[in-house]
């Protein structure tokens, strides 16, 4: 059975995006480099990484911490959000993805609209993290309500105090 493409295509990754990592082929649309640079991440091909950024984005980047980044983490998803451009005819394109990865026993998502730009092919130039919202897993403790530690008190002299 091939082995499956981490961008989450459903397409083997001999067919996806081996090609435009091993520089057999070039992306033909933002999506496809961004997916193939999440793929380079999981397969850990940090030289595609750099090689498919702007000469701006290459100054931003630092080449042993993403290898680190890349080979210290678990890649468990790509979700393309939306995709603004970027199509063959295109010049320039934006696609908001998340990028789902463990590392040291963390679970975390990276959330950004990645800029691309189409000089002789399409290339990365930059990246907008997307702020995460926190959501309270619980309802909210009042001043007066009982401390949870159990201790008796109320929270505002226990656990509340600022």
């Amino acid at each position: 059975m091939a082995k499956p493409c981490p961008c989450g295509s459903g397409r083997p990754y001999a067919e996806c995006c081996e090609p435009y990592i091993t520089g057999a082929k070039n992306p033909p649309t933002a999506e496809a480099l961004m997916r193939s640079r999440y793929s380079a991440y999981a397969e850990h091909a940090v030289d595609y990484i750099v090689d498919t950024c702007t000469k701006n984005g290459k100054d931003d980047i630092d080449y042993k911490q993403t290898r680190a980044w890349s080979e210290q983490s678990k890649w468990l998803g790509l979700k393309i959000i939306s995709v603004e451009k970027g199509g063959p005819a295109d010049t320039e394109g934006t696609v908001e993805f998340e990028a789902a990865y463990e590392r040291e026993g963390l679970r975390d998502v990276h959330h950004e609209r990645g800029r691309f730009k189409k000089q002789d092919r399409w290339l990365y130039e930059n990246g907008e993290v997307v702020p995460k919202t926190i959501v309270r897993s619980g309802p909210k403790i009042g001043r007066n309500d009982p401390c949870p530690c159990g201790s008796g008190k109320k929270y505002k002299h226990c656990h509340g105090k600022t």
